[in-house]
């Protein structure tokens, strides 16, 4: 708990760097112009791009410092050896905003940004990036530093007392109670006990039913668009994929086409896969359809790579009639996908694959 809590409060130093110094320097006919996060989130929301500037401002700035600021509160009391009632709640929020705390998604996002302007132009790396990338790593390795399980204990004991009857597990937790708990508070994190997800099938299947109709104007409809000396560039996903391999950067294209278009569509398709096991009662790769959701529910998060480039492309294309930039629909449809696809798979209860299959693994 010691790593974690250090990691968590230097995250939140860097991250207030992060946000308040430029990131990039960029030069074209001598004139001269620099980014900073918020400028590129402001300059989204001027353009009427509200969608993907109020999701790249919760992903990338408010959710981040609510995660590690209650994060940092938790272990700080614990340490403390302080152990108020609320706390259990506080550590459940922290793990909640987890997923849609995204600065290690950034930092690819900077790397994309970087190459696809470092070919043609004149790029500086400022005191933002550095910042950017340390809070990055510095979100990775609070992740792998944290022992959740250790936390939970410290928060509160674990269920010793043998209970006849059937039982309900904390999501959250991992609490065993009583099934007749099921509806009530978890007495440790708070959380709102359930036997299964509510409307978990219903809720899944509408969500991956929006997903799949947005992600053809996602792929099709320009990312963003650039103005340069009168001439109109856009910019689609493949388009971006296509100009990394043509530059000699197979590893970056790889990464982005991997995030941008095999994330996105291999989480519908394992939705989809597993929303019709359920209502057809297959047995067949429980086994199997439980660990993909697993994976899905943990890579979804990646696929934001995209939307963050243009964030920092919008502000530091800013040269008037000589070159400027704005976003495209594709990019507040691809944005909605990956939101929509990642609420499906947490409304998802794989306990339900081995319900209609009456508990029969094969």
């Amino acid at each position: 708990m010691d790593a974690a809590l250090a990691c968590s409060v230097a995250t939140l130093i860097f991250l207030a760097i992060a946000i308040s110094m430029p990131v990039f320097g960029l030069s074209i006919l001598g004139q001269h112009s620099e980014n900073l996060l918020l400028n590129g989130i402001s300059a989204l929301w001027r353009q009427n791009w509200l969608l993907l500037a109020g999701l790249s401002g919760l992903f990338l700035v408010v959710m981040p410092f609510l995660r590690f600021g209650l994060l940092a509160i938790t272990l700080t009391l614990l340490k403390m050896g302080r152990r108020p009632a609320w706390l259990g709640r506080v550590f459940r929020w922290s793990l909640c905003l987890d997923a849609w705390a995204m600065s290690d998604v950034m930092l690819v996002a900077l790397g994309v940004a970087y190459f696809r302007l470092e070919h043609s132009l004149t790029v500086e790396v400022l005191w933002g990036t550095r910042a950017l990338v340390a809070a990055a790593f510095l979100t990775m390795l609070t992740r792998a530093t944290l022992d959740r399980r250790t936390v939970w204990r410290s928060l509160g004991p674990e269920t010793k007392a043998q209970v006849d009857g059937p039982m309900v597990g904390c999501l959250t937790c991992d609490l065993v109670q009583p099934a007749s708990h099921a509806g009530t508070p978890c007495p440790r994190c708070g959380a709102t006990l359930h036997l299964r997800k509510p409307k978990s099938l219903e809720r899944t299947t509408a969500l991956l039913a929006a997903a799949f109709v947005l992600i053809f104007p996602a792929n099709f409809y320009p990312m963003n668009i650039s103005h340069r000396l009168g001439r109109n560039v856009t910019y689609t996903i493949l388009h971006g994929v296509h100009a990394l391999f043509a530059h000699g950067l197979w590893a970056l294209g790889v990464v982005i086409f991997c995030t941008s278009i095999i994330i996105p569509v291999v989480k519908i398709a394992v939705l989809g896969w597993c929303v019709w096991s359920v209502r057809s009662h297959s047995s067949g790769h429980l086994v199997l359809k439980t660990r993909l959701h697993r994976l899905i529910n943990e890579l979804g998060r990646w696929s934001c790579v995209d939307p963050f480039t243009i964030v920092l492309f919008v502000p530091l294309m800013n040269f008037g009639a000589l070159a400027s930039s704005s976003a495209g629909w594709g990019s507040t449809a691809f944005i909605a996908v990956v939101v929509l696809t990642m609420v499906a798979t947490r409304c998802f209860d794989s306990r339900l694959l081995w319900d209609a299959a009456g508990g029969r693994a094969a």
